[in-house]
């Protein structure tokens, strides 16, 4: 570890019925997180990537925050082998929290949810926000789609030119670690060319 990053969040899917490469790439990535030194803030979920993901930072030295909604919890779908966990009132509340408990973001294959907490991210950092490290983690090319309609988006003049270099794309779990392990926080702050001018 080469910067003051401590707690990386992850994103990515609760789903048990994915393509096992999915599921690989998230046990490697949990890998590469506890080996780097780091810690994971992510759901709090026993399903899917995301547990994939958490289980294996824990068995390679890393700690586990997890952070859930009471209503999922009440569902039954919180572990007992997080070293902090946090319950919150809903899921704008989740967000907050995870955001607060991290350093960095990794993205990694998700739904809809995924999708939402990206973006939330991502806006954060466009206006100034947060300066964290995004990664985008684009296992078995499931962005690519999501990465032309950013041309779109900003080839229509609906985001500046400057948004892309927000994110980073990383095509494996090594590429996205090592990423954020020389990650350095931009100096200035963002202006407003940056974000509405063309």
């Amino acid at each position: 570890m080469t910067n003051k990053i401590k707690n990386i969040c992850v994103f990515c899917s609760s789903s048990d019925y994915l393509d096992e490469v999915y599921y690989k790439d998230a046990k490697k990535l949990g890998e590469l997180i506890g080996a780097y030194g780091y810690n994971i803030v992510y759901g709090g979920s026993t399903l899917g990537m995301m547990w994939a993901c958490a289980h294996e930072v824990k068995n390679n030295g890393g700690k586990v925050y997890g952070v859930m909604p009471q209503r999922l919890i009440d569902m039954g779908c919180r572990t007992d082998n997080c070293d902090e966990f946090f319950a919150t009132e809903g899921m704008r509340e989740r967000k907050d929290k995870m955001d607060k408990l991290s350093d960095a973001v990794i993205v990694m294959a998700g739904g809809f949810g995924t999708l939402e907490e990206f973006s939330e991210m991502f806006v954060q950092k466009q206006l100034g926000y947060n300066k964290k490290a995004i990664v985008l983690l684009n296992t078995n090319g499931y962005y690519d789609k999501l990465l032309e309609f950013f041309n779109v988006i900003i080839e229509q003049k609906f985001a500046n030119k400057f948004a892309k270099d927000l994110i980073y794309v990383a095509q494996t779990p090594k590429e996205a670690v090592e990423y954020i392990n020389n990650y350095k926080e931009p100096q200035k702050s963002v202006s407003k060319f940056e974000v509405y001018e063309r």
